[in-house]
């Protein structure tokens, strides 16, 4: 396992960074993802299920739009760590078993090469979903994807760069900063 950035690479790395959208643009994609959530789901009693801990934030900004009745739990499968590419999955948190008969909405925070919220999907099918759909705050221009190829929704497309903010981090830091900011080539 990769030891923990400094405080100087985290410095660095921050302020290296470019932003590539800010809390305005963000706010806005948000809603318009919001928006046609509410009209797919506001009569299915979904069962929003944030992908720990990426997903965190984005799920925070659509809890606050979604105005309709659901339920929220959890599922944590990381790939990332302290490294900045990924690597083999490993399960923290099974998704629930509440699935069973649910359409279920699975937030997360990006869209790269869908390993790992085609993983989620695939386990909350096993476990008798009766519909799986997809948000992400971030759908990376990759130009091949070996796991799921695409979400139900998607807040903004930015390029196939490694990103930090609004949930997205850096070796499990700089989820907090206030825009989506691609890293600096020489710290990727």
């Amino acid at each position: 396992m990769a030891d923990a950035p400094s405080a100087d690479e985290l410095a660095r790395v921050r302020g290296s960074a470019r932003c590539l959208a800010d809390a305005v643009t963000i706010e806005r994609a948000v809603d318009r993802m919001a928006q046609s959530i509410t009209e797919k789901l506001s009569q299915a009693d979904p069962l929003l299920l944030t992908v720990m801990n990426g997903g965190l934030v984005p799920a925070a900004m659509l809890l606050r739009r979604l105005d309709f009745p659901l339920q929220v739990d959890y599922t944590h499968l990381t790939r990332y760590g302290l490294r900045t590419t990924g690597g083999e999955l490993r399960w923290v948190k099974r998704p629930p078993e509440s699935v069973r008969g649910r359409t279920v909405l699975v937030v997360d925070d990006l869209l790269d090469h869908g390993i790992t919220l085609d993983a989620i999907v695939e386990a909350c099918h096993d476990l008798g979903a009766a519909e799986v759909l997809t948000a992400v705050l971030i759908t990376k221009q990759v130009e091949q994807r070996a796991g799921l190829r695409s979400t139900d929704f998607s807040a903004l497309s930015l390029p196939d760069e490694y990103l930090f903010g609004y949930g997205m981090d850096y070796k499990t830091y700089l989820r907090n900063a206030p825009g989506i900011f691609a890293v600096d080539g020489d710290h990727a």
